[in-house]
């Protein structure tokens, strides 16, 4: 079959099923294949949180904003929903079921009782491993990124059609992004190549067949007899000691600029203080304010930021966040139209659940954001007083 690449690694045999995500011949290709060579065990290009909501596509209705809230996974949810969405309006474009070749492979696997390998890295490890290679400043630029790339929705030319045959919905949604970002390409792809050459080499069996999308596959031969570290690719790589530290020292710095604005005139440490509590307050209030929060949730914004941004432990939108949510608590209809109200501005403002996750991350940005125009104006008018 002509989308079906075998490899060896020592003793085994490994064939590589080349899907196309969007392509309804993938599905058939993927039974015949597996009926052809008799495997001794499958694996498929997907993690244990995407395998099971494969299985179980409602399972986010369970979802707890509170819980998630204060776990701390708001931007982490909101992307994750972003993207679902992008896929499941690039499939519907298509007239496919996104994921319709992984379930083939996973029923193949029941029906034949063979064993299954999820043979992809978490997709919170390598959005983590992405978060932690930019600066604040490139995050933001990301986060514009990805919003826009999975809200573009512009007719698919032949050529999208085809790039969208050729590599897998994540990868596809963030392809433009990557190009920009040339870390966000190394943890979003190359590093995933070595993660699914590992586990599929390392699967238990003489003959093993693997589910991926085709774009993998160059990959995946590259680094086949490869020395590759399964722990070093699962790591979550720890903060700098600049950005352990600096969320510390920048409100060490604030307080000290504003206690010696004390020391040079009374009333200008005064005018400090309420330049920190206004522009501290102020955009963080903005950004609650932008996403149509909750009037109460915009004045537990303006109210917190000035504080938690003394206190890398805190934030300013964990609480305009659980505000929102007590005042205008999700409905069943907001987890069940989740997916479809996130490809419009109108579904997303009239979405609680969705909402409550924009209040929470607008105010903690606008909070981020004027700590450095209120501290670069406190130095200003230290400086013009001395």
């Amino acid at each position: 079959m002509a989308n079906i690449e075998h490899i060896t690694y020592q003793d085994k045999d490994i064939y590589l099923i080349k899907t196309a995500h969007v392509s309804k011949e993938s599905v058939r290709e993927v039974h015949e294949a597996i009926e052809e060579l008799q495997p001794d065990v499958i694996c498929v290009e997907l993690d244990k949180g995407r395998y099971e909501s494969l299985l179980n596509p409602e399972a986010y209705k369970q979802m707890d904003i509170i819980k998630i809230i204060k776990e701390k996974r708001t931007a982490m949810v909101l992307v994750n929903l972003v993207l679902s969405s992008y896929q499941k309006r690039m499939a519907k474009k298509l007239e496919v079921n996104s994921g319709d070749e992984m379930r083939a492979a996973i029923e193949e696997a029941k029906e034949r009782n063979l064993k299954l390998v999820l043979a992809d890295r978490n997709i919170q490890t390598t959005f983590t491993r992405v978060w932690r290679a930019h600066t604040f400043w490139d995050k933001i630029k990301l986060i514009g990124g990805i919003i826009g790339a999975c809200f573009d929705d512009e007719d698919l030319t032949e050529e999208d059609l085809e790039q969208l045959k050729q590599t897998d919905m994540l990868t596809a949604a963030l392809n433009d992004i990557s190009k920009e970002f040339p870390r966000f390409a190394e943890s979003l792809i190359f590093e995933r190549d070595k993660y699914l050459t590992a586990k599929i080499r390392e699967a238990n069996g003489k003959k093993i067949v693997a589910v991926i999308g085709a774009a993998h596959s160059i990959g995946i031969k590259e680094h086949i007899n490869d020395e590759i570290s399964i722990e070093e690719l699962d790591r979550i790589p720890p903060k700098t000691f600049l950005s352990k530290i600096s969320g510390w020292i920048i409100p060490a710095i604030i307080i000290g600029l504003i206690l010696s604005s004390f020391q040079v005139d009374a009333s200008l440490g005064f005018e400090q203080i309420k330049s920190w509590l206004l522009w501290n307050g102020g955009l963080s209030a903005l950004g609650t304010l932008l996403v149509m929060g909750h009037p109460l949730s915009i004045l537990t914004a303006f109210v917190a930021a000035p504080f938690t941004s003394l206190n890398p432990l805190i934030a300013a939108g964990w609480f305009a966040g659980l505000v929102e949510a007590y005042m205008r608590k999700p409905r069943v209809i907001d987890l069940e139209n989740l997916s479809d109200d996130m490809n419009s501005l109108k579904g997303i403002m009239n979405n609680r659940f969705i909402r409550i996750l924009l209040v929470v991350v607008m105010a903690n940005l606008f909070s981020s954001i004027a700590t450095y125009v209120s501290g670069a104006d406190i130095i200003k008018n230290l400086l013009s007083n001395i």
